[in-house]
């Protein structure tokens, strides 16, 4: 059993990415769904609602003691055991601060006593809201010019294909094209602080957060 998703082996395609955890305040804030074009700034994740309709905050496991207690924002984790929120609903959240209209609530009765990761609990709308959300992103973002989208998607097939019979050489090939982008980056970068481009257009033309756009045109100063 578990949680479902229509459309859940799309985060391994190349639109899309498997989820992890991204530190914010000190708490690891688990996220369901990523991808490649934009990376954590638009993360998604089923968030939870509990009674009243407010989000709880984290949830923290008691291991005997200690200065670090880990926590969790993951919706599976507010099943109601051990004096944890109990969820009301789900709906779609997002890295940026979006967050869905939509909600989805939560059958207490047909989950029963079972723990929530357990629970069938079905994250298609969810899942579909985030999408519609980064469609939204997408569309306002810069398009890439099709002849450098169609080598990035052969360069990244290349490497995929190349990874189990020659590790040490994919990395070597990444290391290489970190170097090139990182360079490249602080140029194009620089090229838009000259402009006196603002960091909200940026932002908005790379699908990012305002706060890693500025980053990118302060750090092109120092070229």
């Amino acid at each position: 059993m578990g949680a479902r998703a229509a459309g859940a082996g799309s985060q391994k395609d190349p639109a899309g990415g498997v989820g992890g955890c991204v530190g914010e305040g000190g708490v690891l804030v688990d996220w369901d769904w990523w991808t490649v074009d934009f990376g954590d700034a638009h993360a998604g994740a089923a968030g939870v609602l509990v009674g009243g309709g407010g989000e709880p905050g984290p949830v923290y496991f008691d291991v005997g003691g200690g200065p670090d207690v880990p926590s969790t924002t993951h919706w599976s984790a507010y099943d109601g055991r051990a004096r944890r929120p109990r969820a009301e609903a789900l709906r779609a959240v997002c890295a940026c601060g979006w967050r869905s209209a939509a909600q989805y609530p939560l059958d207490w009765d047909t989950i029963g006593d079972q723990p929530l990761y357990e629970a069938d609990v079905d994250l298609t709308g969810a899942l579909a809201d985030w999408t519609a959300h980064l469609s939204v992103v997408r569309d306002n973002a810069v398009p890439l010019p099709e002849r450098l989208a169609a080598l990035l998607v052969e360069i990244a097939g290349q490497l995929n294909a190349t990874a189990a019979d020659a590790p040490l050489a994919v990395l070597r090939a990444a290391g290489v094209l970190e170097r090139i982008a990182a360079r490249v980056g602080r140029q194009a970068a620089g090229a838009l602080y000259d402009d006196g481009i603002s960091a909200e257009a940026v932002a908005t033309a790379l699908g990012t957060t305002r706060s890693k756009a500025l980053v990118l045109l302060l750090t092109a100063q120092d070229r």
